[in-house]
């Protein structure tokens, strides 16, 4: 179920229509797009809230109730993580320490200046510090994990000791388990802890939140001919089944977050699509994190610009998503998000204006 109809207190003062607040606001939705999906067909239909029950029963017995659960996770709030509130978009901060990442490979290679450049993403107002030791950009090779430890460790123990939130961003058990022992109080892992028949008992061990990241293939393959039925319905399939993973790792549902992958497997129409349909993973019940900055998809779109002269473009996607609920940013240019995000937050929680009696009563579910 894919919210639509999504507005803000101003709009909904002024509408009549029942509204729901999606995981908790600003924003409130009042009808869903509902998709039925076998493996013979799919049916769609945007419905308003109070007949979303009924048009689900019309499909299959019991899925009335399906649907109400669904609905349920759409509108709870996200519970805080690493004491970050979602009350207002989270950002969290790119930190490469590698030789080949697509945008800042090799600029902070030195541990110094990535403890510097992190310091700085904390007072332009990063809330989380994404820490990465090994490209998985298309087409990357792996390193071993010696070196990926020797290149992220002191990063994530310095900032950590600074009382920064650290992400370690890693798909290997045993750099998530050494990044957590030195100070990281969360996990980031672009194979959803796929990838390493050991990362689920790190993660489940660990007792920090961790963000299941979508990606078809690996790094080296995935961007060669990426297929999906209908990628967004088959990317939510995807980390519902690791949703599922987890629990029965023993993970609780609110210590999880989900990530789409934009760009991990997947073409412009891929990327496109996904991102016109993010609401759509709210119906997880998890806060969703956006990855989109400087992605080639950007450049795609325009001029072919270098992934350092794609801030416009990033900033688009963002403010786009944030328009369809999405909780975090992971971003390279924190200040210039954060500036980008307090004016849309202002401008999304504003008030019309008119006194109370002018306006018409409204329905709430």
């Amino acid at each position: 179920m894919r919210p639509l109809g999504l507005r803000g207190p101003a709009e909904c003062e002024a509408s009549s229509e029942p509204l729901r607040l999606l995981a908790g606001g600003p924003l409130s939705f009042s009808h869903c797009e509902a998709v039925w999906r076998t493996a013979e067909e799919t049916r769609r239909s945007v419905q308003p809230l109070a007949e979303i029950g009924a048009w689900a029963e019309r499909q299959a017995p019991g899925q009335k109730i399906a649907a109400a659960r669904i609905l349920e996770r759409l509108t709870a709030p996200r519970r805080p993580l690493c004491g970050v509130s979602f009350e207002r978009p989270c950002i969290m901060g790119i930190l490469n320490v590698t030789p080949d990442s697509f945008s800042d490979g090799g600029d902070r290679a030195d541990p110094e200046v990535a403890i510097r450049d992190g310091l700085a993403m904390l007072e332009a107002g990063a809330d989380i510090l994404d820490i990465g030791g090994e490209s998985t950009r298309p087409g990357a090779e792996a390193v071993s994990l010696e070196e990926e430890e020797a290149r992220v460790l002191p990063v994530v123990t310095a900032l950590a000791k600074q009382g920064a939130c650290v992400s370690i961003d890693t798909r290997h058990a045993a750099v998530m388990r050494a990044a957590v022992a030195a100070g990281a109080r969360m996990i980031n892992d672009v194979t959803a802890l796929s990838g390493d028949p050991d990362s689920l008992a790190v993660a489940a061990e660990s007792d920090v939140p961790v963000v299941l990241m979508h990606m078809q293939g690996q790094p080296q393959t995935m961007q060669r001919d990426p297929r999906y039925d209908n990628a967004a319905l088959d990317i939510y399939d995807y980390l519902a089944a690791r949703l599922e993973a987890c629990a029965a790792a023993g993970i609780a549902a609110e210590r999880l977050i989900v990530d789409p992958g934009i760009g991990f497997g997947k073409t412009l129409t891929h990327n496109l699509q996904v991102l016109e349909q993010i609401a759509l993973f709210q119906g997880l019940g998890c806060p969703v994190l956006l990855g989109a900055s400087r992605k080639s998809f950007i450049a795609r779109l325009s001029h072919g610009e270098p992934a350092k002269e794609r801030l416009p473009g990033s900033l688009a996607a963002i403010l786009f998503a944030l328009q369809r609920g999405v909780q975090i940013l992971r971003v390279h240019d924190v200040a210039e998000t954060v500036q980008a995000v307090s004016v849309w937050q202002a401008m999304t929680r504003v008030s019309s204006g008119f006194e109370a009696s002018d306006i018409p009563p409204r329905a709430l579910l």
